[in-house]
């Protein structure tokens, strides 16, 4: 394994399989992509959930063949190739290691500098691949199905979480209420375009802690109230009503995120929010969220589809200001499945 990074090359392997996408990218000085290959799996539909033991099994069949396809794509060699990034911290266990795993084995034969990188971080800075000119410091919305923050993005790399979910994530009330309403999994895509659907006024579902005086989250009671609206319909009416359904418990999470984004961009007094994760694909949340924020002046970000859901585009390019940085793993480097980001918390 190099000691350093090689300063007359620029491009960075990044590599991701911290929950059930196994992903390999190359990235050049950070922000050019040149390879973004994503392999998800079916397998958990059946489940209705991620199967973690599952989910590592697939990245084993696929990792080698995400690495090799990437550099095939961006028709490049190992030479061409300054260093290895890769997500150690922050997912499911088993998953983790499985890319860590083979983030060594390529940086120990190709002689190349490793860095572990914040699968979290990594989706804050996926912003930045198409949006180097975002202004700091600014407001974060992080919401997948694995967590849901409210950052304040001090400068690059420097964050303080202003606040977090108590319970559930957005993303993962989503599933779980798609998979009661029959909708499938993942729930996100299904309750978005069920949603657009409706015609009728939409279910009222209340929006958990909306009111509470400070930037934390509660998704948990939303799935309860779901659940007890939908248990008093009889069979036709649930299918009569499903696009209601869909739609007013899609608008009761989406009001909690947006309220509390813009409270947060008012009290700390910045003009700029960013909006990353796996639910940041959905629709409705952007178009909430630039409709709010256009009243206020203010500035809304979000990266394309391929970069909201997990990627290793995200880790190629902030594994690269990490090299920039100094930061370097060495062939101990281990997983750290609930690591959280290195900031000050609320």
């Amino acid at each position: 394994m190099a000691s350093t990074i090689d300063k007359e090359k620029d491009i960075i392997l990044g590599i991701d399989t911290s929950c059930d996408d196994t992903c390999a990218a190359l990235v050049q000085k950070g922000r050019t992509v040149l390879a973004n290959i994503i392999s998800s799996q079916d397998i958990h539909k059946k489940w209705g959930g991620v199967v973690p033991e599952l989910a590592a099994r697939k990245h084993l069949e696929k990792i080698s063949i995400v690495v090799t396809l990437a550099l095939r794509e961006a028709k490049l060699t190992w030479n061409d190739i300054a260093g290895i990034a890769v997500t150690s911290r922050y997912g499911l266990a088993c998953a983790l290691l499985v890319g860590v795993a083979m983030a060594k084995a390529l940086s120990f034969a190709q002689h190349l500098p490793l860095v572990g990188v914040h699968h979290v971080e990594g989706h804050l800075y996926s912003n930045f691949l198409e949006h180097p000119e975002i202004a700091f410091p600014h407001i974060s919305l992080t919401v997948s199905g694995g967590h849901t923050l409210l950052i304040l993005v001090q400068e690059a790399f420097a964050y303080e979480v202003l606040g977090q979910t108590v319970d559930d994530a957005a993303g993962e009330a989503y599933d779980k209420v798609a998979r009661y309403l029959g909708l499938g999994f993942p729930g996100g895509p299904a309750i978005d375009r069920l949603a657009k659907q409706n015609t009728e006024p939409p279910v009222a579902f209340p929006s958990p802690m909306l009111d509470s005086g400070d930037y934390k989250f509660s998704f948990s009671g939303i799935k309860t109230a779901v659940r007890y609206y939908v248990d008093r319909l009889a069979p036709d009416q649930l299918k009569t009503q499903l696009p209601a359904i869909a739609d007013g418990f899609q608008r009761a999470v989406v009001r909690v995120l947006v309220s509390k984004a813009m409270q947060a961009a008012e009290a700390y007094g910045v003009k700029t929010i960013t909006l990353s994760g796996g639910v940041a694909a959905n629709s409705y949340l952007r178009a909430e969220l630039i409709r709010t924020a256009g009243e206020k002046s203010m500035q809304v970000y979000y990266p394309s589809i391929c970069y909201c859901t997990d990627n290793g585009a995200m880790i190629a390019g902030l594994g690269y200001h990490k090299f920039l940085q100094g930061c370097q793993s060495d062939l101990s480097l281990d997983i750290e499945p609930d690591a959280f980001l290195p900031i000050t918390t609320h």
